[in-house]
């Protein structure tokens, strides 16, 4: 066994030795490709999403100089009609492209050190097929496929770290692509040497214009992920199920880690925290700690029309729509906001719905993150709006409608210099951000159904708290007793009657047209039911 050419199945025995989620569908899937004019597949995902676990599985399926047999027994693919066709049955070559780039002497050399090696490793192999004097990859593979009749199975995990590394390099990025494309642009080569492929990354496969560079893949993305989202991340029944074992609050981990959704899968969670928080028993966040801000902090701070009030209402709690087209699927080529927001979701700051073309932050954990991606600079008011949260919150639940109404006006002039403050949706996200740190304890809805409509929040306080329940509604150009009519004429609070007795109606207006300088253009009515 080599470190390219058939790397055995220890990677995934060592994965399957500790909590193992069963992702072993996503075989055959792969198996239905063989040797069909979709056999080679791009999917990609951030960090932390189980791009390395799902590699190392293909390979210990597929290698043919291990029996894998006993390690897949009784896991979902053992099940399936594929499952015998296929197992340990094709050479494999396994390419994972990080460490390459770790152990190359200039990252210049990496496109020839990758071809040089597999080439070494298929001369121990098949001595007999491959010239001494060979430098080409897939002229060795229709060699030794030539002679042998064997076809071959790529695995590329970190197909995209080049992009990442070299960012400016252009040459090097472009010999890498022809690579490549020697490798899988259709013809004899790829025709008679390559069974199938699954390349993984963050990045889907690099745009120049509107065309792929390695177009013959069938990409699935964090955007349009298809038949295989439940392989994204951690389905909401798999995340049940392991609660239950270990005796976990499912409704914290759905706060922290869930918010990722796809037509096909309408929950989907970062596995790496799930896990994280399984082994340390405690639910906290390991975004942060597995990942520095400084990326996210210069894509934020990019100065693009659009961009920072797209980011001000997601944090907010507002969705925001968005043109993914554009994105040439690289970490450069930024042309407008959307390109930075689409980039964003590849790299799972944000959660995207394919549906509405909108895009939001996901859940408690990553808006932690940018939390404190957003300290100083043209994002202190923001920040600062934040900071006061924890006071407006307090005040609202002694019922001071009169702090209440003040502190918003603070926030409202804070915000004003960052986030276009002009109708009921601006008044929302502003109403998001100023109870920001409510989210510690209670889970927002909005646009909650109930009675005659949709009240525009509910604040559900989290298990084992004692706060009371809150509806807001919200006025723009009205009065704060409207807001709290509404709440009673509509019968919103039937949607939370287990909390009667310890809920309440918190009715809010903004009026735009307040003059002078004692004049208030927030007001606020709450009543304790």
């Amino acid at each position: 066994m080599g470190t390219c050419l058939n790397p055995g199945n220890k990677g995934f025995q060592t994965i399957i030795n500790g909590n193992y989620v069963d992702k072993t569908g996503l075989i055959d899937y792969v198996n239905s490709t063989i040797n069909t004019p979709l056999k080679l597949t791009s999917f990609s995902r951030p960090r932390r999403f189980g791009k390395s676990f799902a590699a190392k599985m293909l390979c210990a399926y597929y290698d043919k100089k291990c029996d894998s047999r006993l390690l897949f027994q009784g896991l979902k693919i053992s099940g399936e009609k594929s499952f015998e066709t296929y197992l340990n049955r094709y050479d494999v070559i396994y390419l994972d492209v990080t460490r390459f780039i770790s152990t190359a002497a200039s990252i210049k050399n990496v496109v020839s050190d990758v071809q040089t090696k597999i080439i070494e490793e298929l001369r121990e192999e098949y001595p007999s097929c491959i010239k001494n004097q060979e430098r080409v990859l897939a002229d060795a593979l229709l060699s030794v496929s030539h002679k042998t009749g064997n076809e071959f199975i790529f695995i590329i995990d970190e197909w995209d770290a080049l992009f990442r590394e070299a960012k400016d390099d252009d040459a090097l990025q472009k010999e890498y692509i022809r690579f490549l494309r020697g490798l899988f642009k259709g013809g004899t080569a790829t025709d008679e040497t390559i069974a199938a492929a699954y390349m993984t990354g963050i990045l889907p496969v690099k745009k120049y214009g509107n065309e792929s560079a390695v177009s013959d893949f069938k990409e699935f993305t964090m955007t349009s992920p298809a038949k295989l989202a439940r392989y994204v991340g951690f389905t909401e029944k798999e995340v049940k199920k392991l609660c239950r074992k270990y005796h976990m609050s499912f409704e914290e981990m759905s706060a922290w880690y869930d918010g990722y959704s796809f037509s096909q899968i309408q929950h989907v969670y970062s596995p790496n925290s799930v896990m994280n928080a399984l082994q340390d028993g405690e639910i906290q966040n390991y975004w942060r700690k597995s990942e520095t801000f400084e990326s996210l902090k210069q894509y934020i701070s990019m100065n693009f029309d659009g961009l920072r009030d797209a980011i001000t209402l997601m944090l907010g709690n507002q969705r925001v729509r968005i043109d993914t087209g554009t994105f040439q699927n690289d970490i450069t080529s930024f042309d407008n906001r959307d390109d930075v927001l689409t980039l964003l979701i590849h790299l799972g700051y944000l959660a995207y719905d394919q549906k509405t073309q909108e895009v939001s932050i996901p859940n408690r954990e990553v808006a932690e993150v940018f939390q404190s991606a957003i300290k100083g600079g043209k994002w202190r008011p923001v920040e600062q709006a934040i900071e006061q949260s924890e006071k407006l919150l307090e005040a609202t639940i002694r019922c001071d409608s009169e702090t209440v109404a003040l502190s918003l006006e603070t926030i409202h002039e804070e915000c004003s210099s960052v986030l276009t403050y002009n109708d009921e949706n601006s008044l929302a996200c502003t109403i998001c951000i100023a109870y920001y740190t409510a989210k510690n304890c209670y889970t927002l809805i909005r646009e909650l159904p109930s009675g005659k409509g949709y009240a525009d929040y509910a604040f559900l306080p989290r298990r084992n708290r004692s706060e009371p329940a809150m509806i807001v509604e919200l006025k723009y150009d009205q009065n704060a007793d409207t807001a709290i009519r509404q709440i009673h004429d509509n019968r919103y609070e039937g949607a939370l009657k287990e909390y009667i007795g310890n809920l309440l109606l918190v009715g809010i207006n903004y009026d735009r047209d307040a003059k002078g300088p004692a004049a208030k253009k927030h007001s606020c009515i709450i009543e304790r039911m």
